[in-house]
């Protein structure tokens, strides 16, 4: 990681806890937070439902990464980012250059019981029956898992200890 830029980037899929572990993780280290897709909103003055319904997927993601550029003068800063933000415009190797990178690890199954339920509001599901859930996200996973490998630490979603993270996050970052 550069010297003064004090970023961590949360990662992982849709439905891994991202914004929660953000938020504890920031509190813990007296740091900010951030999370990507409320800031996007923001910036675009519109949700991300109406940004994917209105503009499409490749408008959300081109500003998803605009958005993300401009965060990298931030210092001592947790930033949550969406599901799919690592897998876009060069973005996980944006991160890896600018900060420190943490996947949410989870499975398939993980997922599925988490998500479950609240697919309307998430339109990357928004269109998938219940019953092809499992299916969906396992290929969907799959694909991503080759971006979220590439995180300087990796850790299991659930039962996540924030402690245990800030420690790792500083002893592999110097922070």
């Amino acid at each position: 990681m550069k010297h003064g830029k004090n970023l961590v980037y949360i990662i992982g899929f849709m439905g891994s806890g991202k914004s929660t572990a953000g938020k504890k993780l920031a509190a813990a280290l007296g740091w900010s937070f951030i999370d990507l897709d409320r800031k996007i909103e923001e910036v675009a003055g519109k949700n991300i439902p109406e940004i994917f319904s209105q503009e499409g997927e490749d408008r959300f993601r081109s500003l998803e990464t605009e958005v993300l550029r401009n965060l990298k003068s931030l210092v001592r800063t947790i930033v949550s980012t969406g599901g799919g933000t690592p897998c876009h415009g060069n973005n996980m190797e944006f991160m890896l250059e600018t900060g420190v990178t943490v996947y949410l690890k989870m499975s398939t199954d993980q997922l599925v019981s988490r998500l479950l339920g609240s697919t309307e509001e998430r339109p990357i599901l928004k269109n998938i029956p219940d019953n092809e859930l499992h299916d969906f996200i396992d290929k969907k996973l799959a694909i991503r898992e080759q971006f979220y490998n590439k995180a300087n630490i990796v850790v299991e979603g659930i039962g996540l200890d924030i402690n245990n993270l800030q420690s790792i996050i500083k002893l592999g970052s110097g922070i």
